[in-house]
């Protein structure tokens, strides 16, 4: 294993090549937060809370850095800040070789999330292949990206696993460590100079956790930056650390090397009385949990005495190495020749976005349940209306209203799921620079197409003859365009209630609302509708595909028997009349604006959500 780790740092991750000097000064982060409850007396009131407290240190290359502390203490927030990836205001300077946060450097950095946020039905070959696809530049044809892939997955020992599916928490895939490698993977691909990583351990047993951090000091050896945040780690992978930084409630209690830690704690008073983990000792520490059980001290006294020893031991030395030393460049870029801010050009973002969506969703597409049940319905209902003729005026129309609903809430409700459940995926590659939100937004609504399409259809072909309506072939096309012109547009409705609210259970509730009352107001169950809420009706969905199938049908100067050898106009029905046969170019051009407007807010939605950088 270890001769793997060390081919893998010198074959992939030249020492040398792009080195970075980490170094943050006085770093200090608030929030905002709100009061919540039904008593409190303003509903402006709010409360400031400071996460990081005037945190500093250094990290030059070839050094790993590990960020200790219980939870809440700040550690991923601080990991986040160092990544370029925190919203918000942000206090004090972070730089990267002397300069702030740019394009050029987020290209070189790599960033791995604590909880590994990887498409569950894809293998592992698959995800690290189209990773390479979207991250490494144009100057490598695609088998080179390819063969790149090929050669992570070889030296992080994921041969054996290559091609199994990564899998979730309803799908068996491969293990956790297999999967914090192929997360760890991603990142590699694009030799990044500085590596964060949040939590790497995580969920790991002590024996995966020693490959990956074993794994992590051969890349440091190549002369990589790495900071990580781990929770509590083994002693012996507490000794691999070159540097510690140890937080508590955001204020910092020490920061140096690894292996001058115990010493120092003792020169300010506190020694463990047995042998311990060292990291057992530094987060009882940070808890202010003092080692001498006599002792008087709570744990807030415990926890200022320390602050104050950092301060007058460590601060000041510490703060002068940050701000006066020489920076260290090696191979450094010029701002002339940075790199664009894209790897790849829309077309090939779009383009490898659409293959991965297709392969990624095949297992929906293929959905037996669900094709099963438009079908049973299908048949159901060309059971019920089977063979009716215009003098059953109104069942046929019945089933054209049925049409414009079923179709109208199956693909809302469809759509709405998409942008909430993959907004976890869109915030970590957008924020490594994988793709513009462009190029992924109309992938994504393209993947679908197929299944919103197909399906439909399918109704359509069996319930439209089973039913006996009118058996020309242009009626039929009519009325199958309108049925999916529905689709389209309330698919669209769906990604864009989606995107605004981003919560499914939210979502869900305010499109049924809405299409219920787009339904409601759809001409069909209240024809008479009040001049002070008819407006409604203009921005249904359901009235203007109901007008297009009604057209499809019928002719104003079609007849229908209407009594004993009687016959009466169509247009005159009472549920058609109230709808009118005319306006047909009215209705098409209100769904295709519908159509395209949705989406268009849908993509804006995304643009403003908060965690997605546009």
């Amino acid at each position: 294993m270890a001769d793997i780790e060390a081919q893998f740092a010198s074959s992939i991750f030249n020492k040398g090549d792009r080195s970075v000097t980490l170094k943050f000064h006085e770093v200090v982060y608030t929030v905002t937060i709100k009061k919540q409850g039904f008593l409190k007396h303003n509903e402006n009131e709010s409360i400031k809370k400071q996460i990081l407290k005037e945190l500093t240190g250094v990290v030059y290359p070839g050094e790993m850095l590990a960020i200790l502390g219980p939870s809440g203490s700040g550690k991923t927030t601080l990991l986040t800040a160092l990544g370029g990836r925190l919203c918000g205001k942000l206090g004090g300077t972070i730089n990267y070789n002397g300069k702030p946060f740019s394009s050029t450097m987020k290209r070189n950095t790599g960033f791995v999330t604590q909880d590994d946020v990887l498409y569950p039905h894809l293998t592992v070959t698959e995800t690290l292949v189209y990773t390479a696809l979207l991250r490494l530049p144009d100057t490598l044809t695609t088998q080179e990206k390819i063969m790149k892939a090929e050669d992570v997955i070889e030296k992080l020992g994921l041969t054996r696993c290559k091609g199994s599916i990564i899998g979730g928490p309803l799908l068996r895939g491969v293990s956790g460590g297999e999967r914090k490698r192929v997360s760890i993977g991603q990142e590699m691909l694009i030799n990044p100079s500085l590596l964060l990583s949040d939590e790497p351990t995580s969920g790991l047993d002590s024996t995966t956790a020693q490959k990956i951090i074993s794994m992590l000091s051969e890349l440091v050896r190549g002369g990589k930056t790495i900071v990580m945040t781990i929770h509590q780690p083994s002693s012996r992978l507490f000794y691999m650390f070159h540097k510690v930084l140890l937080l508590s409630e955001g204020n910092q209690l020490y920061f140096g090397k690894g292996s001058e830690v115990m010493d120092y704690f003792h020169r300010v008073g506190y020694s463990p009385f047995v042998a311990m983990n060292p990291c057992d000792f530094l987060l009882d520490l940070a808890n202010g949990i003092s080692p001498d059980d006599t002792s008087q001290e709570d744990q807030d006294e415990v926890k200022e005495k320390l602050v104050s020893a950092y301060k007058s031991n460590l601060a000041e030395n510490l703060k002068t190495e940050t701000l006066d030393f020489e920076e260290r460049r090696v191979n450094e870029v010029s701002d002339h020749n940075k790199s664009e801010r894209w790897s790849t050009t829309w077309l090939q973002q779009f383009t490898i976005l659409l293959r991965r969506g297709l392969k990624q969703r095949r297992h929906e597409s293929f959905d037996v349940l669900q094709i099963s049940e438009v079908v049973i319905i299908a048949f159901i209902c060309g059971l019920l209306w089977w063979q009716s003729d215009t003098a059953h005026l109104q069942d046929q129309s019945g089933l054209l209203f049925f049409y414009t609903a079923f179709w109208g809430f199956l693909p809302l409700f469809l759509a709405i799921f998409t942008f909430p459940q993959e907004r976890d995926m869109l915030e970590k590659e957008r924020s490594s620079g994988m793709y513009r939100l462009s190029s992924y937004f109309m992938s994504r609504t393209i993947v679908d197409l197929p299944m919103v399409l197909v399906l439909p259809t399918v109704f359509c072909i069996i319930t439209y003859w089973m039913a006996g309506l009118k058996s020309d072939l242009a009626s039929f096309v009519y009325a199958l365009f309108a049925l999916l012109l529905c689709v389209m547009v309330s698919q669209g409705l769906g990604l864009a209630i989606g995107a605004l609210v981003m919560d499914v259970k939210s979502a869900t509730l305010l499109g049924s609302v809405i299409m219920l009352t787009f339904i409601l107001a759809g001409g069909y169950y209240v024809q008479h509708v009040p001049p002070f809420i008819s407006w409604i009706k203009y921005i249904s969905v359901s009235l203007y595909t109901y007008k297009l199938l009604i057209g499809s049908q019928y002719a104003k100067d079609e007849t229908y028997q209407c009594g004993n050898n009687q016959t009466c106009l169509v247009a005159e029905y009472p549920a058609i009349k109230s709808i009118g046969l005319d306006g047909q170019v009215i209705s098409l051009v209100a769904l295709l604006t519908m159509m395209v407007l949705y989406r268009v807010v849908a993509y804006l939605a995304l643009t403003r959500v908060g965690v997605i950088k546009k």
